[in-house]
């Protein structure tokens, strides 16, 4: 190799370099704007990239992001397309912003479809999942949302959304016991956000369902059979439960607080729920939510959960929590331990 060819490769090779440099700055630069909620922006500093490298998965990527936020989402699906055909980097991220534009422009049905397909190529990834759950949420199939939601939670325990999209398909069928695990599980991960609040009233309306005062006699109580029929795995802890919720009105529990009805009557339905499971019962939630709630009544520790579960809508859960962080944080080594 002579000199001279040593010198052109060498330039061609420092060049390269040197716009990767520049592309990863304006993109980083971007991304910036974009978490600062300039999107237009962002989308400007990301065009700039593309000037010096036009087939930038990354640039193309983050420039689909802010457009999808943006609520471009046909341009959004057309630089996520061009991501999904380079077939490099941010393929799977593209997949997501691309089903997510095709859902917010009224094409459910067809952003499942590209969904289901990323699930074949990205080896059943739990936020694939999600979204095709999600989808068809959106379109009132809960038998669908439920599937997927389970094979979220599978794959990645810990993703809150799925879990309390889990419980949501249920309570719309009126499967309680199917509703209030994993909502409690949600708020287990997911204690103190805005979603905690709205979750934390539906698991009060999970618990207070077939459960009714008669307004004529008002020391009658109601109670009705599970919606979900006397033959769901679930059909007699429900009963269960809701005479655990009924007796919250019975003369010997008038003296206690919401709280202490609300740590105790929890303890209850979790000790009901793992001493009535059966050993042929192999459902998700007999197997994933059962034990781990029925292990943890059995502890010192409801206390701390019940507070640290309902922190984001009761002022006195949070001075309890502020007064007892040796007890809380004994609850949470607790949980990474199971």
């Amino acid at each position: 190799m002579n000199k001279l060819t040593l010198t052109v490769i060498l330039l061609v090779t420092f060049s390269i370099g040197f716009s990767q440099n520049e592309i990863e700055e304006l993109v980083q630069k971007g991304i910036e704007l974009h978490d600062n909620g300039n999107f237009t922006k962002a989308i400007e500093i990301y065009k700039k990239a593309l000037e010096i490298n036009p087939k930038s998965p990354l640039a193309h990527y983050e420039i689909a992001l802010s457009y999808f936020k943006n609520k471009k989402y046909n341009k959004a699906i057309e630089h996520s397309d061009f991501v999904i055909k380079l077939d490099k980097d941010y393929v799977l991220q593209s997949y997501l912003t691309k089903g997510s534009s095709l859902d917010m422009l009224g094409k459910t049905k067809k952003s499942i479809k590209l969904f289901e397909k990323g699930l074949k190529k990205f080896d059943n990834y739990y936020l694939l999942h999600y979204n095709i759950s999600l989808n068809y949420f959106k379109l009132k199939d809960y038998e669908n949302t439920e599937k997927h939601a389970i094979e979220a939670i599978k794959e990645n325990p810990n993703h809150s959304s799925s879990h309390l999209l889990l419980s949501y398909s249920n309570f719309n069928r009126g499967k309680k016991v199917k509703s209030l695990l994993p909502i409690h599980y949600f708020l287990m991960l997911e204690p103190d956000s805005e979603r905690a609040k709205n979750a934390f009233i539906t698991l009060k309306k999970i618990l207070g369902s077939n459960v009714t005062k008669d307004k004529s006699k008002p020391k009658t109580i109601n109670i009705s059979l599970p919606a979900s029929g006397l033959n769901d795995e679930f059909s007699a802890a429900e009963m269960m439960i809701s005479f655990i919720e009924a007796s919250k009105n019975i003369e010997k529990n008038k003296g206690k607080s919401e709280e202490e009805l609300f740590i105790l009557n929890t303890t209850s339905i979790f000790k009901i729920l793992g001493e009535s499971k059966k050993s042929k019962n192999n459902s998700f939630y007999s197997n994933f939510y059962v034990p781990f709630f029925y292990n943890l009544a059995k502890t010192n520790h409801m206390e701390a959960y019940c507070n640290y579960i309902s922190q984001s809508i009761n002022k006195n859960a949070e001075v309890w929590l502020a007064e007892n962080n040796t007890k809380l944080n004994n609850f949470i080594e607790w949980v990474s331990e199971n």
